[in-house]
């Protein structure tokens, strides 16, 4: 138990950053509510759980190859640079009012969290920072411990997007449509912050290589 509220705390550690995963939440949760946030936070954490298990499995240390990791930058900003151009001119669109049925497909907004998620960003702190910490978990205690850690992980991430869906759901019902759809805006332009960082790094990464 003591091991396991340890990665609990980890894992709330990991995602309370405001990261790209966090904008897209916020957005999706005041334009459609709390089920679409959590949408996104579930593709985040599908692609958590699948770096785990390639952790578990020994494939985590393909990511850490350099000729991995730079295409990796561009595939990054290529993605946040479509969700964010894309949040900025469907800005007045998709917004449901809290006393409305939310059409908009829940599949589509797990999309939009899986391809937010497969940043460079998000697979070389994975692999980097916390894969070594649960590399020791793996080597000092066995599989066993290394399964605690993992659930800790998941469940301290798990906490934190439900209480920050529930936050936005909330915020959700005072807020007009101009002030959400000014929101989606800013959430756009940070996605694409974000998504000239990578384009940065990528060009960093790939000059530091080739020289």
């Amino acid at each position: 138990m003591e091991l396991y509220i340890k990665y609990v705390l980890i894992g709330l550690a990991i995602a309370m950053p405001v990261g790209a995963i966090t904008v897209e939440m916020t957005k999706q949760g005041l334009k459609n509510g709390f089920i679409h946030g959590w949408a996104v936070g579930l593709g985040g954490m599908t692609l958590d759980t699948t770096l785990i298990l390639a952790m578990y499995f020994g494939f985590a240390s393909i990511l850490s190859l350099p000729y991995v990791q730079i295409p990796l930058w561009l595939v990054g900003a290529a993605f946040l640079a479509y969700l964010g151009y894309d949040s900025i001119r469907n800005a007045d669109q998709d917004i449901t009012p809290a006393d409305e049925k939310v059409r908009k497909s829940f599949w589509k907004t797990y999309r939009n969290g899986l391809l937010v998620a497969i940043s460079p960003g998000n697979l070389i702190f994975w692999v980097s920072v916390f894969g070594a910490v649960l590399s020791d978990s793996y080597r000092s205690a066995g599989k066993e411990s290394f399964a605690i850690a993992a659930c800790g992980v998941l469940c301290g991430i798990l906490i934190h997007d439900l209480g920050l869906v529930s936050l936005v759901s909330v915020t959700r019902k005072v807020m007009s449509r101009r002030m959400i759809h000014r929101v989606s805006i800013a959430a756009g332009v940070l996605l694409l912050g974000f998504s000239f960082y990578f384009l940065y790094e990528f060009v960093l990464s790939l000059w530091t290589y080739i020289q």
